[in-house]
């Protein structure tokens, strides 16, 4: 070999391993991150696919700030399902198959980022479809991007219904919106509970009043005797004198909370104070697993609406009337979620999957199936395929409303502590169909027999 061709060959190697480390780096100075997922060493169909193009899905999430826990869940929900999409052969277009890629920024937790990232991802990024930010607050921020765009965002993580009444068309939603999130409470009440008589104590806030409102409405249709209302402020600590005009207005169900430190607040002075209780449902609080940390005397019989659990029981073999099964079992979502968890730097410290996971995940179903049904990857055409879709999946049904995007098939499930081979333990409680236990009414340490 001459001189020449050696040192040719020596200067493709040396372009080769540079251009081989500038792809393993994630995006510049540490505030954008973009991912094009196949799980490493993985042997399904996705192996041997041979791709026609990649399709580009653009979102900001929180990595740092107040929502980074959320965040973080939310990232490595999308990352798992877009991973378990390229091994099976990516979403299929005209007969030919398209690689998922996601392209994400930071948004710090913070709205005024937001416009400026999501502008950036349409513009310069040119992706093909946007995932909205994760809370109400940032995806209203960011929903007029998707209208001045024309382009196709579907929340994950925005519950506020006001988002949805504002004319945008290529917004859509995929979790169960706040007016219904006490509907299954609700539902559990009316069935199992027949001399209710219901208190809403609620923390003064936005997203909380959304909650409380629709649940106040849903307790009227279905009937039900509502004994006393009252919203506290943000901060309160002491739920003493709002707790004794309950008790003396009768009431023996209470529906509330806000967030984790009055919600936890406000069942310990309902139970120190002797409030005989039938059945509590709270925001936020009973859902985080510390909230164990008051003692089972406290804890146990205390419930929480949520969007989705590991436990859940949706799958292929019971799918409702008028739905079709879509996407990964639960358990194959699992296992890509996990993978995730050693594939992914952003995924290492997370255990098990929450519901910002699930919801997350579910927006990347519910879009292949979209771009699959309108058979094109034009945002007008996806959009207008979504309308007609009544999706059954790992995270249970979905289905929107035509005219505003809102989502009307995913109900909440209901979770309730119990004791469980002595140990404290979350499970779903509602709707029957995934319930994994009979729900607790009356429990002794709330309801005592003398």
């Amino acid at each position: 070999m001459s001189r020449s061709a050696s040192i040719a060959i020596a200067v493709i190697i040396i372009i080769l391993i540079i251009a081989g480390a500038a792809a393993y780096m994630h995006g510049g100075k540490g505030t954008k991150t973009t991912s094009s997922s196949t799980v490493s060493g993985s042997t399904s169909s996705g192996a041997g696919t041979q791709w026609a193009g990649t399709v580009k899905i653009g979102m900001s999430i929180s990595l740092t700030g107040k929502f980074a826990t959320e965040g973080h869940q939310a990232l490595c929900g999308v990352l798992a399902t877009i991973d378990y999409y390229n091994d099976h052969g990516g979403v299929v277009v005209n007969g030919k198959h398209y690689k998922l890629k996601l392209i994400y920024y930071d948004d710090k937790s913070d709205k005024n980022n937001i416009q400026s990232l999501y502008s950036t991802l349409v513009t310069k990024d040119k992706v093909n479809f946007l995932l909205a930010p994760y809370s109400s607050g940032l995806t209203a921020a960011a929903a007029p991007i998707a209208q001045q765009y024309k382009i196709v965002m579907i929340s994950h993580g925005g519950a506020s219904d006001a988002i949805f009444k504002q004319g945008n068309k290529y917004l859509v939603q995929i979790l169960t919106p706040a007016s219904k999130y006490f509907a299954s409470s609700l539902e559990l009440v009316k069935e199992k509970i027949p001399d209710a008589k219901i208190a809403f104590i609620w923390e003064n806030s936005a997203f909380s009043n959304a909650v409380m409102q629709g649940a106040q409405k849903y307790a009227q249709q279905l009937g039900l005797d509502v004994v006393y209302k009252k919203a506290y402020e943000k901060g309160t600590t002491d739920f003493n004198g709002i707790v004794s005009e309950a008790k003396a207005a009768g009431a023996n169900v209470l529906i509330g909370g806000g967030h984790f430190q009055d919600g936890q607040q406000l069942v310990k002075a309902a139970h120190d104070l002797g409030w005989h209780l039938k059945f509590i449902s709270i925001l936020v609080a009973p859902a985080e697993p510390n909230f164990a940390n008051l003692g089972k005397d406290i804890v146990v019989g205390v419930a929480a609406p949520a969007q989705w659990a590991p436990g859940v029981k949706y799958s292929p073999d019971n799918v409702p009337p008028g739905y079709e099964w879509f996407g990964p079992t639960k358990q194959e979502w699992l296992n890509y979620f996990d993978q995730a968890k050693q594939k992914y730097d952003v995924c290492k410290n997370l255990e098990a999957p929450a519901y910002q996971a699930a919801e997350a995940g579910a927006a990347i179903v519910w879009l292949v199936k979209s771009i699959e049904t309108a058979n094109s990857l034009d945002n007008t055409q996806v959009r207008n395929a979504m309308n007609n879709l009544a999706l059954y999946t790992f995270f249970g049904q979905l289905k929107i409303d035509p005219n505003t995007g809102l989502q009307i098939g995913h109900k909440m499930i209901v979770i309730q502590w119990q004791e469980v081979n002595g140990q404290l333990t979350q499970v779903i409680v509602y709707p029957p169909s995934t319930a994994q236990a009979s729900p607790l009414i009356a429990p002794p340490n709330w309801w005592p027999s003398s």
